[in-house]
């Protein structure tokens, strides 16, 4: 097979197994590992060495370099310092004790000496949100545990793996010096290399963005460039400074005030994938199932070790004092699958330690893929059963994701609120953003069908949509995003003029943008203009006495319903549809308005002309 072909196929493995994960909604990694063994030492198809070449060390360094680089990217210091004593404590104290347990463990059950041991400890501390996400949105824990546990994968990618790389670098220079004076000294010159030509760099690149001396078109490819000159030119000033430069550079710009990286970091997040895909098929197709099985028992018993001592004790040092109950931090404790990051730097560095000639490096691979695959597998089964053992498992996604916080929005997501139904109000306007954060809601600031969204927006906790942005198309491009997440028949849009307006030729599909909600006549310029007007949402509530039908009768052209609540706390929308048919002990949400101001309001807030236009 010749090497294009070859080349093509690895990346409709790749694009096939991302697309797995997102239809089971499981981690990628699983995918990738299957077709990585499959083609590799299974069907001996894909043989990384013999398809890169003198290739394979330089593709392998410069992949993991972009990776670090992205992930740095997401870390800012003020969300640091913003996030719960416990999310601080994981990432610090309890990753030290994960790293101990687990250096520990290693270096008896194995025999590896203490530098391999320590630096396998270090890579395993990283969980990272390509396998925390997905686990989350099939265990779907209570806020407080899925909160802690997202930003801690977030944390600790760059974190984790800059630790790593610091252990690392330390390692050679002990292995390459024979006094602990040289050692300590080329250690410091390569931290030293590393963050100065890293700080330097993303200083220089900050500058260059800001002056936009860069076009837009060319943004990519400039920093793209100077995450490969950066990565290359610090190992030649000190040995394997690299990974340390780019990663602090992505710190500093993800730092810089007044700097927007947002077009630079999804493109990173794209690239990103790409290379995950490709790196990690390469790396499994490397290693031999025989590898792994050498490992024998002690590879269960170091599993056993950081599942059941290394995390409950770093879970245990990181809520000591915290609101936390033993429910919850059982399920904190049980969940810290590896990810990707692990695998790829374990893999580049056990590259390294191998042209060193140190003694059992070849380990370092078989032994960190085992325990990503142990870690997955195992939490990725029994996660959610343990969490609804525990009780710590929401019952249903009963959340609303409402897209947009103006006035329409701000009025349904208080009275959902005030009904007990958790909601997330997303909007690109500041001051809708700060009205809804005023009244007490959780927000979004953000473009909710954004790659950035994509990755920071958290839909623990939330089954439906409600598009109430007064721009259609926002309404239906986030009906088409979530639909996946929630399910067509969980997605309401509110009408807007062009809707109403619109010829059939130009009208949006019913399918493409979800129910109507309420009123296929009530659009968003109507309900403004009652609001405007003084109408007030009111609440009544059903008896043997007053019917639904009695309701609908006495209130006929005074009250819109909105919502039904059962006595249970069961939340049903009106829609346009109208099938809802609540019965004794029901309580009904509505809009009522003074029925003679109506159509001043109405025709006072219909928007723009309706002149067909699409």
């Amino acid at each position: 097979m010749n090497t294009a072909l070859t080349i093509s196929l690895l990346f409709l493995a790749g694009f096939l197994a991302q697309w797995l994960a997102w239809r089971s909604k499981l981690p990628a990694i699983l995918f990738l590992l299957a077709v990585g063994i499959v083609a590799g030492p299974v069907t001996n198809w894909l043989s990384p060495e013999q398809l890169l070449g003198d290739l394979l060390f330089p593709f392998v360094s410069l992949a993991v370099a972009v990776i670090l680089f992205e992930g740095a990217l997401t870390l800012k210091l003020e969300e640091v310092r913003n996030l719960g004593l416990v999310v601080r404590r994981l990432v610090t104290w309890g990753a030290l004790v994960c790293w101990a347990v687990t250096a520990v463990a290693t270096h008896l059950l194995f025999g590896l000496d203490w530098g391999i041991s320590l630096l396998f400890g270090a890579i395993t501390v990283v969980t990272g949100p390509t396998v925390i996400v997905p686990m989350l949105r099939t265990v779907r824990p209570t806020a407080n545990i899925a909160k802690i546990l997202r930003w801690e994968g977030i944390v600790i990618d760059p974190i984790g793996a800059l630790f790593a790389v610091v252990v690392f670098d330390f390692l050679v220079s002990m292995q390459a010096g024979h006094a602990l004076s040289h050692s300590a000294w080329t250690f410091a010159r390569t931290l030293l290399v590393g963050f100065g030509l890293g700080a330097g760099a993303g200083w220089l690149l900050g500058q260059l963005l800001r002056r936009r001396w860069i076009p837009d078109y060319l943004l990519n490819m400039a920093t793209l460039t100077h995450v490969f000159l950066v990565f290359t030119c610090a190992n030649t000033f000190a040995h394997e400074a690299g990974l340390l430069a780019v990663t602090v550079m992505g710190m500093w710009l993800a730092n810089t005030r007044g700097l927007h990286i947002e077009e630079i970091l999804n493109f990173k997040e794209n690239l990103s994938v790409v290379l995950i895909s490709g790196l990690f098929i390469i790396l499994a197709a490397r290693i031999a199932p025989m590898d792994i099985a050498r490992l024998g028992i002690p590879v269960l018993v170091l599993l056993l070790i950081m599942q059941f001592i290394g995390r409950p004790l770093s879970v245990l040092a990181a809520t000591m004092g915290s609101e936390l109950n033993w429910r919850e931090r059982a399920l904190l404790a049980w969940i810290a699958p590896r990810g990707i990051v692990a695998a790829a730097v374990s893999a580049l560095f056990a590259l390294k330690l191998e042209a060193a000639q140190m003694a059992k490096a070849e380990t370092l691979v078989p032994l960190t893929f085992s325990v990503i695959v142990g870690t997955v597998l195992l939490q990725s089964l029994t996660a959610k059963p343990l969490a609804r053992l525990l009780k710590v498992a929401e019952s249903s996604a009963r959340g609303f994701l409402i897209i947009g916080a103006n006035p329409v929005a701000l009025q349904i997501g208080k009275v959902l609120k005030e009904s007990g139904i958790e909601v997330l109000m997303c909007d690109t306007s500041w001051d809708n953003i700060r009205a809804a954060r005023m009244e007490g809601l959780p927000t979004f600031y953000g473009n909710p069908v954004s790659e950035y969204a994509d990755q920071k927006l958290d839909l623990i906790g939330l089954g439906k949509m409600l598009g109430l942005s007064p721009h259609r198309e926002l309404n239906t491009l986030a009906s088409l995003r979530y639909r996946s997440e929630f399910g067509g028949h969980n997605i309401y849009t509110l009408t807007t003029d062009r809707d109403s307006s619109a010829s059939d030729k130009h009208r949006i599909g019913t399918s493409h943008q979800g129910k109507v909600l309420f009123n296929q006549y009530l659009t968003y310029s109507h309900m403004t203009g009652l609001l405007a007007q003084g109408a007030e949402v009111k609440r009544t509530k059903l008896s043997k006495e007053f019917t639904f039908a009695d309701y609908q009768q006495r209130n006929r052209g005074k009250v819109i319903p909105l919502f039904a609540v059962s006595p249970k706390g069961k939340l049903e929308i009106f829609t346009a549809e109208d099938t809802n048919k609540p019965d004794i002990g029901w309580t009904i949400i509505g809009l009522s308005y003074d029925e003679t101001s109506t159509e001043e309001a109405m025709s006072a807030q219909a928007g723009p002309p309706k002149d067909h236009l699409p």
